[in-house]
């Protein structure tokens, strides 16, 4: 039986991304295409499959397409710069790891409001979580994590000027980020290792979401049967 284990991002792989930087044309992507497969899709696949266990076992994990949607973008290249996976929890409420030229980048957390979810965030930080996310934040920023929040500019509706928790009500997503630049290691299951501790840091902060911000819809309001 074929061994199916991560064993890490091969050099071809940083090595595709870099000439595909010089050459992002279907021509060349056709041409290229089977070098993609088996040292960026292949272990990208295994190593997402390796932790989908650990961090989501129902949902598992997704490898995304390598093709670009230009359709209302200035870019008309056809290829994504960078190979990306996720293991979701809850709607746009994940673990998110990317594999580029640059390295691998390491993510998680809530990327983007969906539905209920923006009500449903409000509500939790207006009934008392407000410390609580603030204290996720500062930890993760004093540990050398990227935290975006894509906070509004204005203060959401309803809400008063004076609100001492308008800061985290003008949230409007919560990610976390760590970036691994190209080095021996990551042709290894070193790599794998480094993933996984990054997801265990970050957990508490996608688990708090997953409780408090969770699917897009009400699960009360949909048909049953």
């Amino acid at each position: 039986m074929a061994d199916h284990r991560f064993t890490g991002f091969p050099p071809e792989a940083f090595a595709f991304y870099d000439a595909l930087a010089a050459n992002n044309t279907r021509p060349w992507w056709q041409e290229h295409r089977g070098e993609y497969e088996a040292s960026v899709r292949a272990p990208m696949t295994a190593l997402v499959e390796e932790l989908s266990e650990e961090f989501s076992a129902e949902a598992g994990g997704k490898v995304y397409r390598p093709y670009r949607d230009s359709r209302f973008s200035r870019n008309k290249t056809p290829i994504k710069d960078h190979q990306g996976a996720v293991i979701m929890v809850e709607d746009a409420i994940g673990y998110y790891v990317q594999v580029s030229a640059a390295g691998l980048m390491v993510a998680g957390g809530w990327y983007a409001p969906q539905g209920q979810q923006i009500v449903r965030f409000r509500e939790a930080v207006g009934s008392g979580h407000a410390a609580h996310v603030r204290g996720l934040v500062h930890a993760l920023e004093k540990k050398g994590w990227d935290v975006q929040t894509r906070s509004l500019k204005t203060r959401p509706r309803g809400v008063d000027a004076e609100d001492p928790n308008l800061d985290v009500l003008r949230y409007r997503c919560l990610t976390a980020a760590r970036y691994l630049p190209v080095d021996a290691s990551l042709g290894t299951r070193r790599a794998l290792t480094s993933v996984r501790n990054g997801w265990r840091a970050i957990r508490p902060t996608v688990e708090w979401l997953a409780d408090h911000v969770g699917p897009a819809t009400d699960p009360a309001s949909e048909p049953v049967g």
